[in-house]
């Protein structure tokens, strides 16, 4: 891309060819809900919730107000549930923006009482139940009499109870919390026929039975081509990477044998070296530690970074190049060149971090450049 030093491309098309595998692969009737908090985990909220919007998801689900209010501005024919709490001063914005809290215990409940009869008609709400995440929720022996109260104010609308699996690999403690989970609820199910009962996401989805109330799913990265761990009913969905993280050369040099690289000097060189000067560091989203154990590709050939990370470059070796190395070239981090490729997992993992956090670290000064072409 001229004149970017560092930048991440979105595929747009991949997205979109994502959506329909998942959604092919899902039972029939199951709600898609699409998570895309954090800026659509890094990938940019605008272009990438418009492209969920025309390939057709039931529902989004943002964890806090800002990103609801950004996803409403957007269109308003999707309903949008914020998955976190709300602060007592964001409880107008609800009705504003016709958006859809999620409940955790008796004074939120009051709060959006007092905001049904504001408006004079239900306000939409989701039950959450904490089976054992310890975050969000009303704990689960105390939830029925919440849950009863819920029923009992006209005020409010359940539309949806959900709970959070923090051991999706754990067969045994997620059952356990199935379990929990399907004992509170079953008066709402009772109830209300329509409602949205959704406890997985794509890491943890088992089993979506004939006779199952779960009706909905929460799609997070698996949308955006990372996919779940093995054994969930989703994890052989070949999915597509959305992303990729490129910079550029901006110097090339010679050092001699024994000299010292970056800081701390935790490197140096065992022989006459050609080391170049990536012009993007940890301040863009490169891990600051992952010198010594992550490649870059140049020209389709891997290279290892060298030295620790800086704010702003990272260096690479680049002495057993085979095509002269020139200031300007395209250095990927992540994505394709050629027929090699570095996935997000290995860039994370040498990182000591996780995809998560690695995508939601890809700073505010590196461009996003959305592919946009649709199969």
């Amino acid at each position: 891309m001229k004149n970017l030093r560092c930048w991440a491309e979105i595929d747009l098309a991949a997205l979109e060819r994502n959506l329909h595998k998942i959604r092919s692969a899902l039972p029939p009737g199951i709600k898609y809900v699409s998570v895309v908090k954090a800026d659509a985990y890094g990938h940019g909220i605008h272009p990438t919730a418009a492209r969920l919007m025309q390939t057709g998801v039931d529902l989004f689900a943002v964890a806090n107000v800002k990103e609801a209010m950004d996803i409403r501005e957007m269109g308003s024919g999707w309903p949008v549930l914020i998955l976190g709490p709300l602060l007592e001063e964001e409880d107008e914005t609800l009705l504003e923006y016709n958006l859809i809290p999620t409940l955790s215990d008796e004074s939120e409940l009051n709060r959006f009482i007092k905001l049904g009869k504001k408006q004079g008609k239900p306000l939409p709400i989701h039950l959450k139940v904490d089976t054992g995440m310890g975050r969000m929720g009303c704990w689960w022996e105390n939830a029925p009499s919440l849950l009863e109260k819920v029923l009992h104010a006209p005020e409010v609308e359940l539309q949806g109870v959900l709970t959070h699996f923090p051991l999706p690999n754990d067969f045994d403690f997620t059952n356990l919390q199935r379990e929990r989970f399907l004992e509170v609820i079953r008066p709402a199910i009772s109830a209300r026929p329509n409602l949205l009962v959704h406890a997985d996401n794509s890491s943890s989805l088992q089993s979506m039975g004939r006779n199952s109330p779960f009706n909905g799913i929460r799609i997070g990265l698996l949308q955006f081509g990372v996919a779940p761990p093995r054994g969930s009913l989703l994890s052989d969905i070949e999915v597509e990477p959305v992303l990729s993280f490129h910079s550029r050369l901006a110097l090339v040099k010679d050092l001699p044998a024994g000299a010292s690289l970056s800081y701390g000097s935790e490197k140096s060189l065992e022989r006459d070296s050609l080391i170049g000067v990536i012009a993007a560091g940890y301040g863009d989203a490169i891990p600051l530690h992952c010198g010594g154990k992550a490649h870059g590709l140049l020209n389709g050939q891997s290279f290892p970074l060298v030295g620790r990370v800086t704010m702003d470059q990272t260096l690479i070796d680049l002495t057993d190049s085979e095509v002269k190395p020139e200031s300007g070239s395209v250095i990927t981090l992540i994505g394709q060149q050629e027929s090699k490729t570095i996935r997000l997992g290995e860039l994370a993992k040498h990182g000591n971090t996780i995809e998560w956090e690695l995508l939601c670290s890809i700073t505010k000064r590196v461009p996003r450049v959305y592919l946009t072409k649709r199969e």
